[in-house]
């Protein structure tokens, strides 16, 4: 999945950073023949590269970006409860991250990735929603779920506030 490239900043072995729109970020090196990338090295190119698309394959595999905080949890939903637009495709604001929570039964997520994702989400895992990803979901008839957004800015210092919580979920669950 295409995102922009937002800046670039250098990590302590002084290779160069791209910082994404999703909130990733990615080494750009220039190590030809086998990687062409010598606009890196040159900081007009980098400028003029600002806002211009980079794959970022962590926004495929729906990895969630180190750093977030919760931000707000909607209401617990199930199949009647649920809004009308989230079974069809929809999107999490920009620089945002879902992250689906489901209390009971089950519910599938989809959303259109490359591979696309297709996955039956329970209570025993979570599931990252990117931002600015078309996705839907589909509950079963007793699931109950909801949703909590993650913004950035994780405060490691925050014992016991929604960073704390956010830490917290993640912990219970083997994978997401």
């Amino acid at each position: 999945m295409h995102r922009a490239m937002t800046g670039f900043r250098r990590d302590d072995h002084g290779d160069w950073i791209a910082e994404l729109s999703c909130l990733h970020s990615q080494h750009i090196r220039h190590e030809p023949p086998f990687r062409e990338a010598a606009w890196i090295e040159d900081d007009e190119e980098r400028a003029r590269r600002v806002g211009q698309p980079l794959d970022c394959p962590l926004c495929d595999r729906a990895e969630l970006p180190a750093g977030l905080r919760a931000k707000r949890t909607t209401a617990t939903w199930d199949a009647q409860t649920m809004p009308a637009a989230l079974r069809r495709a929809h999107r999490v604001a920009a620089r945002t991250w879902g992250l689906l929570e489901v209390e009971r039964g089950a519910v599938r997520f989809q959303a259109e990735t490359t591979p696309p994702i297709d996955v039956i989400v329970t209570p025993d895992a979570v599931q990252p929603i990117p931002p600015e990803l078309d996705h839907h979901v589909e509950p079963n008839e007793d699931a109950r779920f909801h949703i909590t957004f993650l913004v950035p800015g994780y405060e490691p210092t925050d014992e016991g506030g929604e960073a704390a919580c956010l830490a917290e979920v993640l912990d219970e669950h083997e994978h997401f």
